[in-house]
């Protein structure tokens, strides 16, 4: 299944793949290959410094990590205006974190991300959770945060009914669920994400980048594979399409959408026949 070769997911793989680069810079520089040609990714790690310093100013001599969370909460999100972009959540732009920092406004990773950065250089130690379909932030195991709610506390039972929001009653809580998000795996988030906006407005071309970003990190993920077969009929290419479409039956044999894909490669050969 060989593709024709593209420099932009060669640079995002030797990029993300180097462990000089931290989760902020491998972000803006996902968001360089994929939108923004110019962006100065200094300058926008310079934006986050400056959040820090400004906030440093008003802390006291205190280091317990409850006041600085509050302190944290307060600035970023009272003072400078941060919050989650509720009204137009799948906008691409709230998966680039320098949008999100001239706007002020993300979904829950991005301002996850942005919020772990300040707290970082405060002093403070929090790590991302990849609570399913909501990123949350942790401080050990006795807080867990919401940076897209304003840096709520959150307990089990705000935890169910996020679940629940997106869900209904197919998922129940479990503890793994907190567990830290490693760097590849957020980055492979945004990306899904970035994926489906794209997809949904039609932006094919931008949706298979994404999905190519995607499979040269995990090449034998299932549900790339469909989606790569998908858009590979949504642009007109119903040979390579029926190729991943298959190779994701072989794969995924009892998966719930079979009859979807069936259905699908059944199209695409009349479309071939024609």
């Amino acid at each position: 299944m060989s593709d024709k070769f593209d420099p932009f997911v060669a640079e995002w793989i030797s990029f993300s793949s180097d462990p000089r680069y931290n989760l902020v810079e491998k972000c803006l520089k996902l968001a360089q290959i994929l939108e923004y040609p110019n962006l100065n990714i200094q300058e926008q790690i310079e934006k986050i410094n400056q959040i820090a310093k400004s906030l440093k100013v008003l802390l006291s001599d205190v280091k317990n990590p409850t006041y600085l969370i509050s302190m944290l909460n307060e600035y970023l999100f009272e003072t400078l205006g941060f919050k989650g972009d509720i009204d137009d959540y799948y906008d691409p732009k709230n998966n680039f974190l320098n949008e999100v920092l001239d706007k002020k406004s993300g979904i829950p990773i991005t301002l996850s991300i942005i919020y772990v950065e300040v707290a970082k250089r405060i002093g403070l130690n929090l790590t991302i959770a990849g609570f399913p379909s909501h990123v949350v932030v942790k401080y050990n195991e006795e807080m867990v945060l919401d940076p897209f709610g304003g840096g709520r506390l959150l307990d089990v039972e705000d935890l169910n009914e996020i679940l629940y929001q997106n869900f209904e009653e197919e998922i129940e809580f479990s503890p793994e669920m907190l567990d830290e998000l490693p760097d590849d795996k957020a980055l492979i988030r945004i990306l899904r994400n970035l994926k489906s906006s794209y997809a949904q407005s039609y932006a094919y071309d931008k949706a298979m980048r994404c999905t190519n970003m995607i499979l040269a990190v995990e090449p034998d993920s299932p549900d790339e594979i469909r989606d790569k077969g998908i858009l590979e009929e949504r642009l007109l290419n119903y040979e390579k399409a029926l190729v991943y479409l298959n190779r994701y039956l072989e794969i995924a044999p009892e998966a719930p959408d079979v009859d979807y894909i069936l259905e699908m490669i059944r199209n695409v050969r009349d479309k071939i026949n024609q």
